[in-house]
């Protein structure tokens, strides 16, 4: 096993709870098939994808400590996915090896998940996705959501909560009179309002044909999610499962307990936060099984964790749009992106693995980043 780090810029500044960032930086994982060798040259390889982000995951340095400790004990009977303790660290180990494992057996992540963890359906070909728009005046929310629907879009998620709850309702009609009433409008408020702003809010979302509203409280406050549901807007959550860098376990911990407590009607699941595909695909079962449905997103990936999230929504049943289309916040990547958004939806590489053969040789410099 090697790591190799790297750093690609954002196209602008994103905000986050613990400031600005302007960059994601992060760790390419590569593996090679344990005795499978022609002329000495590994045959078979697997890449992954370590992006820690502090809120979400855990920071840089603690994900690079958790890498380096899982290369050293490699080979070893400790050496394997569980090793690393921190999400991201995880991910990246965890998606090498499925990546290698599918490679082998010449198919797609996709369809190597379905098998592995049991979906219950064959992989999709295809992952409908939304777009997502930012802050704006009525006008400029209105244009760009209308803009994104002649793109093909079918799902449009807001931004809210930056502005007093009136100002976005204002927005949020001025969108709907703009894509009409066969567009899926959703809004999401980060944890920006109290009890009182997402209660008045609610009442007026359901008259705006909003599907559902997206962190409408702060993270910690599930019996007020709990308490917002059945008002004919479904409740979801995403700030709410994060750990802060504290654990995967306690990751999909968080689902579990945000199912049983009522908390939600739709989970947002993030694999670098969760700790890898293969707990996604475990919270994402968890989450259906109660009736909750799962929705796949990035936390601002590059391309090759990024891809293996479009494979991880292709192995869900079913999956409604998901907030896969995060390339473009990108100014540049580590590769071309094999699975680029066409007319609202992104076909899923068949593979064999994540992308083929489209990433080797990203990770054979130790040195680069």
């Amino acid at each position: 096993m090697r790591i190799r780090p790297f750093s690609v810029p954002l196209d602008s500044p994103l905000s986050t709870a613990r400031g600005e960032i302007s960059r994601r930086r992060g760790f390419l994982v590569g593996t090679d098939a344990d005795g499978d060798t022609t002329d000495g040259e590994p045959v078979v390889h697997g890449i992954g994808e370590a992006t820690p982000l502090s809120g979400w995951t855990e920071p840089y340095d603690r994900c690079r400590e958790e890498l380096e400790s899982a290369v050293d004990t490699c080979g070893n009977e400790t050496g394997n996915v569980e090793t690393p303790g921190t999400p991201a660290a995880r991910h990246g180990i965890a998606l090498a090896r499925l990546d290698r494992d599918a490679r082998r057996a010449d198919v797609s992540l996709a369809e190597e998940l379905s098998g592995r963890y049991g979906t219950g359906a064959a992989a999709a070909d295809t992952v409908p996705v939304n777009a997502t728009v930012g802050d704006g005046s009525p006008a400029e929310s209105a244009e760009r959501c209308r803009e994104a629907v002649e793109a093909g879009f079918g799902c449009l998620k807001i931004k809210v909560g930056k502005r007093a709850l009136a100002a976005d309702l204002d927005r949020l009609r001025a969108v709907r009179d703009a894509v009409g009433e066969a567009v899926t409008l959703r809004a999401d408020a980060n944890g920006a309002w109290d009890r009182k702003t997402a209660d008045r809010a609610l009442d007026e979302l359901g008259a705006i044909g909003v599907d559902y509203v997206e962190q409408p409280l702060p993270a910690d406050d599930l019996e007020g999610h709990a308490r917002l549901r059945g008002r004919g807007v479904d409740v979801a959550l995403d700030e709410s499962l994060a750990t802060g860098g504290n654990g995967d376990t306690r990751a999909i911990d968080r689902v579990r307990t945000a199912v049983e407590v009522g908390a939600a009607d739709v989970v947002v699941l993030k694999p670098m936060a969760l700790g890898g595909p293969d707990r996604t695909l475990e919270a994402a079962s968890t989450a259906k099984e109660a009736g909750v449905e799962p929705v796949i997103t990035t936390t601002i990936d590059a391309v090759v964790a990024r891809t293996a999230a479009v494979h991880v929504a292709a192995a869900i049943p079913e999956i409604p749009p998901c907030g896969l289309a995060t390339g473009g916040m990108l100014a540049d990547d580590l590769a071309p992106d094999p699975a680029p958004v066409d007319g609202g939806r992104i076909r899923v590489p068949h593979g064999p693995g994540i992308a083929g053969g489209a990433f080797d040789g990203l990770c054979d410099d130790t040195n680069g980043g």
